[in-house]
């Protein structure tokens, strides 16, 4: 995943809003049309004038055509990141990930849509899959060492990497939100999606008690 630093990838100024809403409309125009029409058959021209852009520009945030279609968010982890690294001491490292990816995902439900077409693009086209694949765990890796770092307070996360808790803790969370979102598309009538993430995250910070007959 790539990320960016500083204040480009939390928000920062008016330039650097633009510059993600911008880039935001073009991986939205990608998956949209490669939905509709299939990956291999949408055009970098395409994407841009869909998202009302020229192609000089979709070049400014995409290296490839591909790149477009692989990650919706390509900033949201170094948000995410940031989040937890700066989240108030007294949270546990469980709460920390929890408040970094609630804040992610508070627009879950008007963005269902979209993340349903991206999935299916990806699942749709095999070196895609793998690309996204690899910027998934690209993500939870550099949650891993957020949350290492965030356990050390040194600023390092040795020299062996994160280690055993900062990896599992990503890789449940990334599970977690998984299936609040698969659990949340099947009831949706029932509740918002994140009461369903708080609650799966609540069942996580008690050690996931059987359920109760």
């Amino acid at each position: 995943m790539q990320l960016m630093s500083e204040k480009g990838a939390a928000g920062g100024g008016l330039r650097e809003r633009k510059k993600r809403a911008t880039r935001a409309a073009l991986a939205e125009a990608a998956v949209r049309l490669a939905a509709e029409h299939g990956a291999e058959k949408v055009t970098v021209e395409a994407i841009s004038a869909t998202a009302g852009v020229s192609v000089r520009t979709f070049f400014n945030y995409f290296d490839s055509r591909d790149d477009a279609f692989v990650v919706i968010d390509a900033d949201a982890g170094a948000r995410m990141r940031r989040a937890v690294l700066e989240a108030p001491a007294e949270l546990s490292p469980l709460a920390a990930l929890r408040e970094a990816m609630a804040a992610e995902l508070a627009e879950a439900e008007q963005q269902h849509e979209l993340w349903r077409l991206h999935a299916e693009v990806l699942h749709a086209s095999p070196h895609l899959l793998a690309r996204g694949v690899g910027a998934h765990m690209a993500a939870e890796a550099d949650l891993a060492d957020a949350i290492a770092l965030r356990l050390r307070g040194d600023g390092d996360t040795g020299g062996d990497g994160p280690g055993l808790y900062p990896r599992l803790l990503a890789a449940v969370a990334g599970a977690a939100v998984r299936t609040s979102m698969d659990h949340w598309s099947a009831h949706q009538e029932e509740a918002a999606f994140l009461d369903v993430f708080h609650e799966v995250f609540t069942l996580l910070a008690a050690g996931l008690p059987a359920p109760s007959a």
